[in-house]
């Protein structure tokens, strides 16, 4: 099978399992009130963190040589550059969801489910598939901007959110070439996201939640 087939062979299966999920999800009582308080706009610790007068939301649904990472990168130094801001007056978000939550995963996660293979990112030094997240603590070479790499973003304090839904769907399809059950993946790769990544209900969701405490949006995919 061809990489292109079998990258429509993917999105055709992680839609399917979406589309059931969330029938799943419409056709389940809601709990009452009482039982369950919904978080209030902006009260979510991924939001709180987004504290600049002047911020945007880079949306990632696929990890695109890792250009999310570097609009974001972009966006903070032009807005520094240009207006003569500081860093506390600029805030960055960005939503890795789909075919890019591999974005926020380590090194571990992706030796051991193939995410370079299943994401169709290619290691510059080996010229294979991928066994590392090359975005993350990036060598020469690994993307345009190394300085964009998202360990560099994290430590200025950009937000960085992972769709738990992508990683549900997406850990459950490479569960069985690891040789392990879905929800032993799910877990693995719930505790394999990089350090200071946030786990967002949905990548949508934080996409939508980014938009109404004032960020405006981006495409980065």
């Amino acid at each position: 099978m061809s990489l292109d087939e079998h990258s429509i062979t993917a999105r055709r299966t992680f839609i399917g399992k979406v589309a059931a999920g969330t029938f799943a999800l419409a056709t389940t009582p809601l709990l009452s009130a009482s039982a369950h308080t919904l978080s209030a706009a902006g009260d979510d610790p991924w939001l709180k963190a987004l504290k600049g007068k002047h911020k945007q939301v880079f949306d990632a649904p696929a990890t695109n040589g890792g250009f999310p990472f570097m609009f974001a990168g972009t966006y903070l130094q032009t807005m520094m550059e240009h207006y003569k801001l500081t860093p506390a007056d600029i805030s960055a978000m960005v939503v890795v969801r789909h075919f890019g939550v591999g974005l926020a995963l380590q090194d571990s996660v992706w030796k051991k489910y193939a995410l370079g293979k299943m994401f169709n990112v290619t290691d510059p030094a080996t010229k294979e598939p991928a066994l590392r997240n090359i975005f993350y603590k990036s060598r020469a070479g690994d993307m345009l901007n190394i300085e964009a790499s998202a360990d560099k973003l994290l430590a200025k304090g950009v937000v960085i959110g992972a769709c738990g839904l992508a990683m549900k769907v997406m850990s459950g399809m490479a569960s069985a070439g690891a040789g392990v059950k879905p929800d032993v993946a799910l877990a693995e790769w719930r505790a394999g996201l990089l350090p200071g990544v946030y786990e967002l209900p949905s990548g949508v969701l934080g996409v939508a939640k980014a938009q109404e405490v004032g960020c405006t949006y981006c495409f980065a995919g």
